[in-house]
């Protein structure tokens, strides 16, 4: 490989990828193989830089998010102590910026899903519907496009184990790709109205809508509650009320986690979900 060093400073490359933030990259070697658009991508951390092709280093600067600032955003967190305890378990995780409707699509069939199984569909529908791309003799595949989804029927989709998904994502697929909802518009909305926007679409609620804020647009206060987070706010920050809405856990969320809170949403995330894990294992 044509290679390239990158600075990487306050970055952990397996932490961000492993998160569950993003789902298509693969372990190759002693780093990492995916595709960032259309363009493939093999990226190894070395110390603090990026192995990566020639070529690629705006792209790759720009996709890892190495330009946010990580000591300003984790200094505001909160300092209570299962915040502070998430801010070391996660230190060097970042946010990537995802393509948008990658992001959406990604989140749409991720509903009650695991980690692997979201990873599965997302690969089954990048070798079936995407465009194929090639590194090193490795064949690799874009995420298909909305024009590309929406020429399917909903038994296609079905069959890549979508289940009820399949309806959601067609539906969404054929919504962008009529114009009906401009994901490029998205850029002058503020939080509420793009959220607004994106429940629009099939399959898309705010828990959905939050995670494509934070990882396809950038909301970097978006704060998506899921099970584990519901869990952790119920546990951590609400012991003793045992009828918190879910209304209330997200008016608490805005406002205790402030500007940077959809860092914070996934510290807790991460960390909630790796802990308590080995905790039931054990």
């Amino acid at each position: 490989m044509n290679s390239a060093r990158l600075a990487a400073k306050d970055f952990d490359l397996t932490l961000t990828l492993e998160c569950g933030q993003v789902f298509h990259w693969v372990r190759e070697g002693a780093g990492w193989l995916g595709v960032i658009g259309e363009l493939p991508m093999y990226v190894e951390q070395q110390g603090e830089e990026l192995l990566i092709p020639r070529g690629t280093e705006e792209v790759a600067r720009d996709y890892f998010a190495l330009d946010h600032p990580l000591a300003e955003i984790c200094a505001s967190f909160p300092e209570d102590p299962a915040m502070q305890a998430a801010r070391e378990f996660c230190r060097g995780m970042r946010i990537i910026r995802q393509p948008a409707w990658e992001c959406i699509a990604t989140f749409i069939t991720s509903s009650m899903k695991q980690v692997a199984h979201i990873a599965q569909i997302s690969h089954t529908l990048r070798r079936r519907y995407g465009k194929k791309v090639a590194w090193e003799g490795h064949t690799l595949f874009a995420y298909p496009t909305p024009q590309a989804l929406a020429q399917l029927e909903e038994e296609d989709l079905r069959a890549c184990a979508l289940g009820y998904r399949a309806k959601n994502l067609l539906g969404s697929a054929r919504m962008i790709a009529d114009g009906e909802v401009d994901l490029e518009a998205f850029a002058r909305l503020d939080d509420d109205a793009a959220r607004e926007e994106l429940c629009r679409l099939p399959g898309v609620g705010e828990k959905v809508a939050n995670c494509a804020l934070l990882f396809g647009f950038e909301r970097v206060r978006a704060f998506p509650i899921d099970v584990w987070i519901e869990r952790v706010l119920r546990e951590i920050y609400f012991p003793r009320k045992r009828r918190v809405t879910v209304s209330r856990l997200r008016e608490f969320s805005a406002t205790y986690f402030g500007a940077y809170g959809g860092y914070a949403q996934q510290y807790l995330f991460h960390h909630a979900r790796k802990t308590w894990q080995r905790k039931k294992a054990g």
